[in-house]
């Protein structure tokens, strides 16, 4: 788990970036320093201004034989000498149900009780409004409203508070174009609106730890504008939301056993953990045997331990050559930040990739140690890398875009929305992450324009494949050809989708 989060009366972290020496442009970077606020969950703050996109990937730029770019349109795992995972919603699954009405109830007291905001909107039950949630909504804070964006910051869909807006409406707020001046910026580069000034006005809800948010902010919002009667000229919801989201997930809460949500989950973890099948764990073990396998999750150690041993087993860590918690994701593949040693719970000393050790846990760190430490344990001096993992940002855009690190898109939506050609996959939790309001998170042929959604475009420009879950790749293997995206505009465009493409982008 790695939510981005900013305390309401400062950012929690203030970056300082200096260009990284020669020797590490190899592998890219820039250094930075993090005064941390709220120190368990990743924040926001103003990347410098005389920092821009072109000048970050000039400094990070590989040589040319680390990554061709003429590669053939075949993906293989064996193809790989390092395959690093993400945990959260890849190789552990929650039961989706049970765990985002849990998070919006919590946050929903908490809001009601500590901020004051009308229990009669907030406290009605999830189940109510449902179909509101999914996942990779943006908030307009100030006008109130949330945001569903195509590929260049176009406007699908938007509602104020939980009202959803007539095309007329829309284009009256944001002009004929449909088109708002931060929501391209944001389609741009999105880690502007991840640390930069962008972040104080648009905020992405980009996995399901977070995706409860829009109901409650819609709530809120609902319940202002019937108080004054009117829509207010200035909304400032979203700081109490975000110190209720603080509230839930700062990582000193599962030690503490505050909070609500991690306490939850302590008492009974069958209720909101899935067991991992044993097809993936051989599969685990399988890619162990020949390549060197990573851990890289956003969650601090505790609760890594916690929901790995509920998922994977007792004996995880044996799964992996090495494990690195708390990794501050995207940052991780952007800076330059020291591994730290662990004492049981506690971070210690800084610890540099030459000392790095096989079998070992690590808190935070960066990609360009990880890699150098990679390559040394591999004897190779460029080793093909991926990473697996279901944040578009964190673990796809971040790594494809920064890195020369391939990255397999896990998105749950997928296999729950249906998929061409395979109408026997099943998903439990369908009804909580498929949206009839909002529509297809991938978007959809039937519209005008091209029709795909801000996510749709991410997955087939920065992943290699994207499949609904690990287990339709555990039976394969690792030899297995899989189509690429093909960043074409025909229908060769979607064969990266495995074992199918998602229905609505088939539609005409």
């Amino acid at each position: 788990m790695h939510i981005r989060l900013q305390t309401r009366f400062s950012r929690i972290y203030r970056l300082t970036y200096t260009k990284v020496g020669e020797e590490r442009n190899r592998i890219g970077g820039f250094k930075y320093q993090h005064e941390v606020g709220c120190s368990s969950l990743s924040g926001t703050g103003k990347i410098c201004d005389h920092i821009t996109r072109s000048s970050l990937q000039a400094v990070m730029a590989e040589p040319a034989l680390a990554k061709n770019h003429k590669e053939k349109r075949v993906f293989r795992f064996s193809d790989y000498d390092c395959i690093g995972f993400d945990l959260d919603n890849t190789l552990c699954r929650y039961k989706l149900t049970q765990m985002v009405k849990l998070e919006y109830e919590v946050l929903a007291e908490y809001l009601v009780t500590q901020k004051g905001y009308n229990a009669e909107y907030l406290l009605k039950p999830l189940e109510t409004d449902i179909d509101f949630l999914q996942k990779g909504l943006v908030f307009d804070f100030h006008k109130g409203n949330i945001l569903q964006l195509g590929s260049d910051g176009y406007i699908r869909k938007g509602s104020h508070g939980t009202r959803f807006m007539t095309d007329a409406e829309i284009e009256g707020i944001y002009g004929p174009d449909r088109k708002w001046s931060v929501s391209v910026a944001f389609c741009q580069n999105l880690l502007e609106a991840w640390n930069g000034p962008m972040s104080e006005k648009i905020r992405t809800l980009s996995d399901y730890f977070d995706m409860p948010a829009a109901l409650a902010f819609g709530r809120i919002v609902d319940s202002l504008d019937v108080k004054e009667g009117n829509k207010l000229e200035f909304y400032n919801v979203w700081p109490d939301v975000l110190d209720g989201l603080i509230y839930m997930f700062k990582r000193e809460n599962f030690h503490l056993d505050t909070g609500g949500y991690f306490s939850a989950l302590k008492r009974n973890p069958e209720k909101f953990v899935n067991k991992c099948s044993n097809n993936v764990i051989n599969w685990l073990k399988q890619i162990k045997h020949s390549k060197v396998v990573f851990l890289l999750t956003g969650s601090h150690v505790d609760f890594a331990s916690f929901t790995a041993t509920n998922s994977l087993g007792a004996n995880w860590r044996d799964l992996f050559d090495i494990v690195v918690c708390y990794a501050r994701k995207p940052g991780f593949f952007t800076g330059a930040k020291p591994f730290l040693k662990l004492d049981g719970l506690t971070e210690t000393d800084p610890i540099g990739s030459e000392d790095l050790e096989f079998g070992n846990i690590y808190s935070q760190g960066n990609w360009q140690d990880l890699y150098q430490f990679l390559a040394k344990k591999t004897g190779l001096q460029h080793p093909k890398c991926l990473y697996v993992g279901d944040n578009l940002i964190q673990d796809v855009y971040a790594p494809s875009e920064y890195t020369k690190c391939d990255t397999v898109a896990v998105i749950e939506e997928l296999g729950a929305e249906g998929m061409c050609g395979d109408d026997t996959y099943f998903h439990s939790d369908a009804s909580i992450i498929v949206s009839e309001c909002w529509g297809s998170y991938f978007g959809g042929k039937e519209e005008q324009r091209d029709g795909s959604s801000l996510w749709g475009i991410i997955t087939k420009k920065y992943s290699k494949i994207c499949v609904p879950d690990l287990d339709v790749l555990a039976n394969l293997p690792l030899t297995n050809e899989f189509h690429m995206f093909s960043q074409r505009e025909d229908d060769s465009d979607l064969l990266g989708y495995y074992p199918g493409c998602p229905k609505s982008l088939k539609q005409t």
